[in-house]
């Protein structure tokens, strides 16, 4: 089963993620958490090329191709084979985030980015998306409170940063049977308790399926 983590920077996804890794692995489920851009050492040097701050300026298609090219390797390498061996996967953003950071506040197209990236995955799909929605207040705030270093998306501005979430929204109505709404504004364990909730769910379906 392969489920996919979206949303805006500082909407606490990666913290939710991480504790219901740990919470499938105490129910006896083998799990394995990864993140895009990365997963591997290659696509882990596309990330920093992507990311880097050197990279102010980059043409929006230079930078979603980058994206895509980083995710086919990351599927074929990471993804698939951990599927075929019975793992549950857990990816810190997909295909998704490319189609509302290059082809919504890029401009590139929702529509295009989206079917142009199901073509080059072949169709392949998340068996459920989980959309941690924040508002860009709420988001600018968690961030502001971090202590690491910001990559260049991070210091997008708020036009940038809305039409992110405009595309996102776009996406969840257009593909309601695969992505999921989590309100993010609530307390980090009632997002949890939600996730955890609506992910238990899905692999009850997923069970079923595969008897």
């Amino acid at each position: 089963m392969f489920i996919t983590i979206e949303g805006m920077d500082g909407s606490g996804k990666t913290t939710a993620l991480q504790r219901v890794k740990q919470y499938l692995e105490d129910l006896n489920y083998k799990v394995v958490m990864t993140r895009e851009p990365g997963g591997l050492p290659l696509s882990e040097k596309i990330r920093e090329l992507i990311l880097n701050k050197d990279g102010v300026g980059m043409e929006p298609w230079t930078e979603a191709l980058l994206f895509i090219a980083a995710r086919k390797e990351h599927l074929e390498k990471v993804i698939k084979p951990y599927l075929e061996k019975g793992y549950i996967v857990i990816s810190d953003r997909f295909m998704d985030s490319t189609t509302a950071y290059q082809g919504g506040a890029r401009g590139l197209g929702v529509d295009y980015l989206n079917e142009l990236q199901k073509n080059i995955l072949e169709g392949f799909l998340p068996d459920l998306t989980l959309y941690f929605e924040l508002s860009f207040e709420d988001a600018e705030k968690r961030l502001s409170a971090r202590p690491e270093e910001k990559n260049r998306l991070d210091e997008e501005g708020r036009k940038f940063k809305e039409a992110v979430k405009l595309a996102f929204e776009e996406l969840v109505v257009k593909e309601p049977n695969r992505i999921t709404v989590i309100d993010a504004s609530k307390s980090p364990e009632e997002v949890f308790e939600e996730t955890k909730k609506v992910i238990l769910e899905k692999i009850e379906l997923w069970k079923k399926e595969k008897r």
